[in-house]
């Protein structure tokens, strides 16, 4: 993929006005000048009235028709995971650079077929995590490069919430689990953290919405070949949590309360004034020089932004894509065999290792 020479802003179409489309993906381009949206395509009437509203764009019902009409260079697919594969394949066979959000896809198999449309086409292609950029992430992972606690041997993530998921999120065919949504995101903050190879996957679940086939708490460990034992939990049945993180190292530990303040204010329309709780601050205690102390980290300042200013570094001045579909596959695999747990009761393993 060579960068284009012109220095006119992209033009991107975003496919899907919800909850994604509109609230992360479209505010996220206004804060990107060399990327500006131009189309959006939903099937919902009032969704396309409204893109029209906000943004003054073109709307289209199809994908189909925004990739004949609308004149974009790169779409953005904001819908349900089980048409990310079909949607995406159809976008790069089109010569259009296409961001998926995540979850990437569902199935191995359909990751194949996503890079196998890449790499036919030439263009770009990269997964939404955007929690790469999150505060309280890029804070333990400082706190891990500085050897705070020593090297780490057990993580535990999680979000514990009350409220049954809706519409499409609380549909199993739709979403695949619930580990689809936030736990995409940790799976991929896990591959970051933890350097070499999963060995297993040992999964449990637990369906208490008697409507809903999708579960209301799903938990995970992952072993590495290092030994690093890593666990992620969700649950939408918890009145009270757990901390966000909880992380063990040979010399000490670290606990951090609360996730990162952006999506609120994203929301209302200010990303940029987030700010940590410092009540939230990560607590680490731990072994300085033969003496045991305690720790508070302030909490780095997250970006979102950064996802989007790397598209466009991409598109524009041919640099590295910071999320490569080639890991979002990995996250697909990992997901793939906790399926498995869940369904038969048994540790999953991965010959020659993920």
């Amino acid at each position: 993929m060579s960068a284009p020479t012109s220095n006119a802003p992209i033009k991107t179409g975003i496919l899907g006005y919800g909850f994604a489309g509109r609230g992360f993906h479209a505010y996220l381009l206004t804060i990107e000048p060399r990327l500006q949206l131009t189309a959006v395509a939903s099937r919902d009437a009032g969704r396309r009235a409204r893109a029209e509203a906000d943004y003054g764009v073109r709307t289209f019902e199809t994908l189909e028709q925004m990739l004949a009409e609308g004149d974009v260079d790169l779409v953005i697919l904001a819908t349900p995971h089980d048409v990310h594969t079909e949607e995406a394949v159809a976008v790069m066979d089109a010569g259009k650079h296409c961001v998926c959000d995540k979850v990437m896809c569902l199935t191995r198999e359909e990751a194949d077929r996503m890079i196998a449309a890449r790499d036919r086409n030439g263009v770009l292609f990269s997964i939404f995590h955007n929690r790469r950029w999150d505060g309280d992430y890029l804070t333990v992972r400082r706190a891990l490069e500085e050897g705070l606690i020593g090297a780490p041997r057990l993580f535990e993530i999680g979000i514990w919430r009350y409220g049954a998921p809706r519409s499409w999120r609380s549909q199993k065919s739709a979403v695949g689990t619930i580990m689809h949504d936030w736990g995409a995101h940790f799976i991929d903050q896990m591959f970051q953290l933890v350097p070499g190879k999963a060995v297993s996957v040992t999964a449990q679940a637990q369906y208490d919405w008697p409507d809903l086939d999708i579960e209301s708490y799903l938990g995970a460990q992952v072993r590495f070949a290092s030994g690093v034992v890593y666990r992620i939990e969700l649950s939408n049945r918890a009145r009270l949590g757990k901390p966000h993180w909880y992380v063990v190292g040979e010399k000490g530990a670290l606990l951090k309360e609360g996730v990162d303040p952006q999506e609120a204010c994203m929301l209302r329309g200010d990303i940029r004034a987030s700010q940590e709780d410092p009540t939230n601050y990560a607590r680490i205690t731990t072994e300085i020089a033969g003496t045991v102390a305690e720790l508070r980290l302030q909490t780095l300042r997250g970006d979102w932004t950064a996802y989007y200013r790397n598209i466009a570094d991409a598109l524009t001045e041919g640099a590295e894509l910071a999320v490569r579909p080639e890991e979002a596959r990995r996250g697909v695999i990992l997901l793939q065999a906790i399926e498995e747990s869940i369904r038969t009761g048994e540790t999953v393993t991965f010959a020659g290792g993920l």
